[in-house]
């Protein structure tokens, strides 16, 4: 089986090589661009083989910020758009992090950062893209009236329409979904979805909670699928439209 590709989107060289150094020896590829511009042309591969596993982002760019950039990934047409995206942020910028996840972005990891936690995000989102084969009972596709949740293809829609959501933002809707009616707190979901564990004050399940809802509700700011229970967490309604 072929190393995972993940391309690096970061102007300091020598980071980028410690990092592809670190990461080679961890049996993953490491391809590099110095800039936003350069980034965004190396996913634009006609073959959709070529494009990288994932994206490790650095939000200051000489040319175009990091959050321009994942806005530019989410919009980029076919399954380069669907390609996750490991944002590197400035330590102590929260906002900049809630920003990052509010456009699109799976994951972040404030700088500097300890090569083996970078190591464990990066295998906890390829995690999630869902390597391996699908087990026999998660095979069909979820249907909540007009919503429908494929967990083979990885899609959902909304009376037939589409709906954008990062591999992360996929992943959370499966788990509330899968456990519709009961109510989960903000750990529960994390351990769900095997991701990293809660960070003391961390909004990220919060502004991804958001981030669904504008994509499945039909009126985000009061929702009928994904309902907060004041305190405690959320619960995936059972009886929808």
């Amino acid at each position: 089986m072929s190393a995972h590709h993940l391309l690096m989107i970061e102007d300091d060289a020598r980071l980028a090589q410690m990092v592809g150094e670190y990461l080679g020896q961890n049996g993953l590829k490491l391809s590099h661009c110095g800039d936003g511009l350069s980034g965004l042309a190396a996913l634009q591969e006609p073959d959709p083989q070529a494009l990288p596993d994932l994206v490790i982002l650095d939000l200051m760019l000489p040319d175009i910020d990091g959050l321009e950039v994942c806005r530019r990934i989410r919009a980029l047409p076919g399954l380069a758009a669907q390609v996750p995206v490991l944002m590197l942020t400035a330590k102590g910028d929260p906002m900049d992090r809630v920003i990052g996840l509010e456009i699109g972005a799976d994951d972040y990891l404030p700088k500097p950062f300890e090569p083996r936690e970078l190591l464990a995000r990066i295998r906890a989102i390829l995690r999630r893209q869902g390597q391996g084969a699908p087990a026999a009972a998660a095979s069909q596709a979820l249907r909540f009236g007009s919503l429908e949740i494929d967990r083979d293809a990885r899609t959902v829609t909304v009376s037939g329409q589409p709906c954008e959501l990062t591999s992360y933002q996929f992943d959370l809707l499966v788990a509330l979904a899968e456990r519709a009616g009961r109510v989960l707190s903000r750990e529960q979901i994390m351990e769900a979805v095997r991701g990293r564990e809660l960070e003391a004050f961390d909004r990220s399940i919060d502004v991804h909670m958001g981030r669904i809802r504008a994509a499945i509700e039909v009126d985000p700011k009061a929702p009928k699928r994904i309902l907060t229970v004041r305190g405690v967490g959320y619960v995936f309604a059972k009886q929808q439209d």
